[in-house]
């Protein structure tokens, strides 16, 4: 159903600059809005995209103006827009589905109140499902999982046996979580799996990407701290430790026994090596190959991952390469012709006494 742009404006609590009337039948961002809907920018870069853009109307952040179409300033724009993004496509309302009579239960398993666990998920022995879990179809909870309350299986995700979740945790689809760690030992010329006792803990509040990894730890658990977001494809080693209210980026690697410290932030791709440790509030720049700690508060780039200054200044070499190589074939060019000129130079002859030089005597004649 459209909605007017002051209905919009009144529900964002915005200052409205344009008609209050026109209507606006949805929302999308700059390139993907049509001519009856609205979209936002948070900056001045944003609002030169807008001529490209068919937007009816933008929400932008206080302090900005433009002359493009009506618009409404807000002081916070995400906030903004997602209240008006729902109004537009509202999320499906959850219904409550009870115990389905097709998911596979053990008889042992402790299942606690107003629990949903959809068709074909699998419930090993032993289990513990606090109160308002939902545990979504083909999902598998293996013997020994302990589930604090509210929290969310998403389908097909995998807790192996003796994981554990806080209250609050999120894991979402395709998801493995306890699985073996990559651990050997070769004997005899031959690989054999290195002990896999521990499990896996994940504190309150915690969500896990999909199709992401983590790998129980050897003896004890591997812990992943309360309020740590992981996103999708994110590989966590055996016996790591991850921090509180950590963020770890897509395809994020973390070899096993690494550590990290509080709000640690790591862009897509970081790799870390096993034993290492990235102290508090350290932020980890996308592709970085990290080789050795990381001390708290660093901003590092690359690989090998460096400091960020340190970081630039290379770049800002190695965009310089092209022209110092040729500048040095310049430079060897005027080496040679200077090497060439000396070889074709005739000898200089040697100094001999002038016979007409009146400080030497003249040699006398023979008789």
């Amino acid at each position: 159903m459209p909605l007017s742009l002051g209905e919009i404006a009144k529900l964002v609590d915005g200052y409205l600059h344009g008609p209050a009337t026109t209507l606006i039948h949805g929302a999308g961002t700059i390139s993907t809005a049509g001519e009856h809907d609205i979209t936002f920018a948070e900056s001045e870069k944003g609002l030169a995209k807008l001529g490209s853009s068919a937007a009816a109307a933008v929400v932008i952040s206080a302090g900005l103006t433009t002359a493009h179409c009506p618009y409404i300033a807000v002081a916070d724009v995400r906030e903004a827009f997602g209240k008006i993004v729902l109004q537009f496509r509202p999320p499906r309302p959850t219904r409550r589905t009870g115990i389905s009579p097709a998911a596979v239960i053990s008889a042992s398993a402790r299942i606690g109140l107003d629990v949903d666990i959809h068709p074909g998920a699998v419930i090993g022995e032993d289990v513990t499902i606090g109160a308002h879990c939902v545990i979504h179809a083909n999902a598998v909870l293996m013997d020994g999982c302990q589930l604090d309350e509210n929290c969310t299986i998403y389908p097909n995700a995998v807790l192996y046996e003796g994981t554990q979740l806080g209250k609050n945790v999120v894991v979402n689809s395709g998801a493995v979580i306890g699985a073996y760690g990559f651990g050997y030992d070769t004997i005899a010329g031959r690989h054999q799996r290195g002990a896999q006792l521990g499990y896996v803990h994940l504190q309150d509040d915690v969500e896990i990407g999909a199709n992401s990894t983590i790998d129980r730890g050897s003896y004890g658990p591997t812990v992943i701290g309360e309020g740590t977001k992981v996103d999708n494809l994110v590989m966590i080693a055996h016996n790591c430790r991850i921090g509180r209210h950590n963020l770890l980026c897509s395809q994020v690697g973390i070899a096993g026994s690494s550590s990290t410290g509080d709000h640690v932030v790591m862009a897509g791709q970081v790799g870390i090596p096993d034993h290492c440790h990235i102290g508090h509030q350290a932020v980890l720049g996308a592709k970085s190959g990290v080789l050795r700690d990381v001390p708290a508060g660093a901003v590092m780039l690359g690989i090998p991952a460096t400091p960020e200054r340190d970081q630039m200044q290379k770049q800002a070499v190695f965009a310089r390469l092209p022209e110092m190589r040729k500048q040095l074939r310049e430079l060897q060019r005027t080496v040679d012709q200077l090497v060439e000129s000396q070889r074709g130079a005739p000898p200089t002859a040697p100094h001999s006494p002038s016979s007409a030089d009146p400080t030497i005597p003249a040699r006398p004649e023979a008789a």
